[in-house]
C-alpha cells in the first residue's frame, strides 16, 4: 500500500473526445476519492461519463486533462509498457456482455487460468483457478463450457477471471445488466466477499438503483462531474448485511450534494424543476442564519 488511504484519488478529471469536427466533453472536472478497501458503486444517466471514467481507471483510456492515481500510479505519467504492466497487475475488469470476459471454447477453470498462463503469476494455476471458482461458488461447474452455463454462472465466472492476477481494484461495468434479481443479489454478495476474503477495493458502475442501495457508499455522476453522494443510514447498516433485502424498495441511503474545491454544486434536475428554473438561468442566493437558500428571481421579488 503506499502512504495515502486512497487507492483512487481524482481530481478535476477532463477527457475530450475529439473528431475532425467535433470535440466531445465526456468528463467535466470530475472529483473523487475511493478508500482502499471500499465496495461502493458510480450511478448515472446515459452519456454522464461513468463509463468513460471506468474506462480511464482501467488502463484502457487516457485521461486528457486533471489528477488522477490509482494505488500510488499517475495515470498520466504511465510509459505505454507501464500501462500494460498496470492492467495486468493493479486493476481487474468485469464486462457486462460475457463474451468479453470468457473464451466460449474452454472450459471454465481454463477460462481461469488464462491470465495467468500470459503473466505466470502462479506456480501452481490449476489450483489457484479452483480457489477462485470456489470463492465465487463455481467449482463445481469446473469443466463446463459456455455453452452450458447460465448467464448468472457465465458472470461468476467472469469475476473470477478478473480476480486470476490478484488485483488491487475490481472495476465492474453494468455486472448485473443481464442477470435476473436472484443472480444479481448472488453478485452483489459474490463482490462482498471478494472484498472481506482478500482485501480488494470494488468498484461498480450501474443504473440499477436497486443494485446501488445496497452498498454503503454510491457516487452519482452527471454532465461529467461528480453531482451527489448517497452514503447508508446507520440503521440500515445490519440490513445491507442481510443480501434477502436486495430489491427492498425502502430507502436505506442519504444524498449529499457534493461541492467541488471551487465551491461549485450540482442541482439534481427535480429541485431545479420545483424551483421553477432551468440550467444557465439565473438564481438568487441568500443566508439565512444557518443555511443558504436559492431562489427564483421572480420568487424573491413577490416577497
Amino acid at each position: 500500500m503506499t502512504d495515502t488511504e486512497f487507492i483512487i484519488d481524482c481530481e478535476n478529471l477532463v477527457k475530450i473526445y475529439k473528431t475532425r469536427d467535433l470535440e466531445v466533453l465526456a468528463l467535466q472536472g470530475l472529483d473523487l476519492q475511493v478508500r482502499y478497501g471500499e465496495v461502493m458503486a458510480i450511478i448515472g444517466n446515459s452519456g454522464s461519463g461513468k463509463s468513460t471514467f471506468l474506462n480511464i481507471l482501467g488502463g484502457l483510456d487516457r485521461p486528457s486533462a486533471g489528477k488522477l492515481s490509482v494505488d500510488g500510479k499517475n495515470l498520466f505519467k504511465l510509459t505505454p509498457r507501464e500501462l500494460v504492466e498496470y492492467q495486468r497487475a493493479t486493476v481487474g475488469f468485469v464486462w457486462q456482455n460475457n463474451a468479453r470476459n470468457l473464451l466460449p471454447y474452454l472450459t471454465a477453470v481454463q477460462n481461469v487460468m488464462l491470465p495467468m498462463q500470459i503473466t505466470n503469476s502462479d506456480r501452481d494455476k490449476h489450483a489457484r483457478a479452483m480457489e477462485l471458482l470456489e470463492l465465487v461458488g463455481m467449482e463445481a461447474r469446473a469443466d463446463s463450457r459456455l455453452d452450458q452455463l447460465s448467464g448468472g454462472e457465465q458472470q461468476r465466472i467472469a469475476i473470477a477471471i478478473a480476480l486470476s492476477n490478484r488485483p488491487k481494484l475490481l472495476l465492474a461495468d453494468e455486472p448485473t445488466g443481464s442477470v435476473d434479481l436472484k443472480n444479481a443479489a448472488r453478485i452483489l454478495e459474490i463482490f462482498r466477499t471478494v472484498n472481506r476474503e482478500l482485501g480488494t477495493t470494488v468498484v461498480i458502475v450501474t443504473h440499477d438503483r436497486n443494485m446501488a442501495k445496497m452498498v454503503e457508499r454510491v457516487v452519482a455522476i452527471r454532465d461529467g462531474k461528480t453531482s451527489s453522494e448517497f452514503l447508508v443510514r446507520q440503521d440500515y447498516l445490519e440490513k445491507l448485511r442481510d443480501i434477502s433485502g436486495f430489491g427492498d424498495q425502502v430507502e436505506t441511503q442519504e444524498e449529499f450534494a457534493v461541492l467541488d474545491k471551487a465551491g461549485r454544486l450540482q442541482l439534481p434536475q427535480e429541485h431545479l424543476e420545483k424551483l421553477g428554473v432551468s440550467g444557465g438561468k439565473r438564481v438568487r442566493l441568500r443566508w439565512n442564519e444557518d443555511r443558504v437558500e436559492i431562489t427564483a428571481p421572480e420568487q424573491e421579488e413577490a416577497r
